[in-house]
Order: C-alpha cells, then sequence, then structure tokens
C-alpha cells in the first residue's frame, strides 16, 4: 500500500461537499487523498491559457465543449473531489449534472500551474495520480514554472498516473493524441509566464 493510500482522511466527502457549497464564489476548494486543498485564484496569464487551449480545441474538435470550473469525482473510489481548470468531453456531455460530475465521459483534463507553494504536490502529483485511477483518457499540464507542456496518456486506474508522459518546452509543438487527436503550437505560451 503507498504512502497516500494509507493517510488518513481529514474529514469524509459528504463534510467536504458541504464546506464546499457553503464557500464564496472567490473560493476553488478540491478533496484529494482525503486532504481538503484550497486552489488559487487564477491570474491572467493562467486565463488566457486555458482560453487560448479552448480555441485550439474549438477549431479542431468542434464536437468536444471545454468545461471551465466543472468538478470531477476522482481517484480509484471517486472519494475525491477535483476542479480541473478545464475538462475536455463530447459536447453537451454535463449538461444535467451537478457540481461533481463522475469522470467517465472526460476525454482530457487540463491544469495550469499556479505560482503558490502547493502546486508541486497538488497538480504534479496528486492530480495526475487521481485522474488516471479515474480512468480519464488524457492530462494536460501546462507548467509555468518549468515552461512545459506535459501530455499524459494510457490511465492506470489500479496504481493511478499515467503509463506514458511526455513532456515539451515551450515553443515546441506537442501531439495530443487520440481521443482528442490534436497538435498545439506552444510558442504563444511564452508570453504568458514571468
Amino acid at each position: 500500500m503507498t504512502a497516500m493510500a494509507e493517510r488518513t482522511s481529514q474529514m469524509s466527502v459528504e463534510e467536504f461537499e458541504t464546506i464546499a457549497a457553503a464557500a464564496p464564489e472567490t473560493v476553488t476548494l478540491e478533496f484529494i487523498n482525503g486532504r481538503i486543498g484550497v486552489k488559487k485564484v487564477t491570474d491572467g496569464d493562467h486565463g488566457t491559457m486555458v482560453s487560448w487551449l479552448a480555441r485550439r480545441c474549438m477549431q479542431s474538435r468542434p464536437d468536444l465543449d471545454l468545461y471551465r470550473a466543472q468538478g470531477l469525482r476522482v481517484d480509484a473510489s471517486r472519494e475525491g473531489r477535483a476542479k480541473p481548470d478545464a475538462v475536455i468531453a463530447p459536447e453537451a456531455h454535463f449538461a444535467g449534472h451537478g457540481e461533481w460530475a463522475d469522470p467517465d465521459g472526460a476525454l482530457m483534463v487540463v491544469e495550469v500551474t499556479s505560482y503558490d507553494s502547493d502546486t508541486d504536490r497538488r497538480d504534479r502529483h496528486e492530480k495526475p495520480t487521481a485522474y488516471g485511477q479515474a480512468g480519464i483518457p488524457l492530462h494536460l499540464l501546462i507548467d509555468r514554472d518549468s515552461c512545459t507542456v506535459t501530455v499524459h496518456s494510457g490511465p492506470d486506474r489500479q496504481i493511478g498516473g499515467y503509463r506514458a508522459v511526455h513532456t515539451a518546452k515551450f515553443g515546441e509543438k506537442v501531439l495530443v493524441p487520440d481521443p482528442i487527436g490534436i497538435e498545439l503550437d506552444t510558442e504563444i505560451l511564452k508570453n504568458y509566464v514571468r
């Protein structure tokens, strides 16, 4: 059993959902590995990167929708709660779903790192593990600290994470494999980092 699996939960998922529902709109809460986390409010560059990706996806794949702030039930037992910066799914897939939707049908989750102390643990380690355990086919990480784009594919539901990880520097072309199947020219992302 891994150290993360042995960790005692701070609260039940029901208690977390009650707290998250009462939080002001300026605060985004997540619950991963039994711990509550506060997702930093995005800045203009962060939002611009998500908008850039939305345009690329919509131009190449108009049959897909990009959802911002759609909560997902993640990890192997669906007891985690994550709010990716974006979720790409078939058109109208999340219609009628509540704040915390089942990840089945999500084709890709997207995270853009924030400049805070939790980014390494949360965005680079815990979330890829949880998304892989949930069986989400692709996870795209836009890392503003290292100026890289990482494509995670081949989810591993047993141990979490992904079997294939490809990282490219900003400025390189990145192939996002099926089920998205697009190529991204990441040159412009150099303009949106400190």
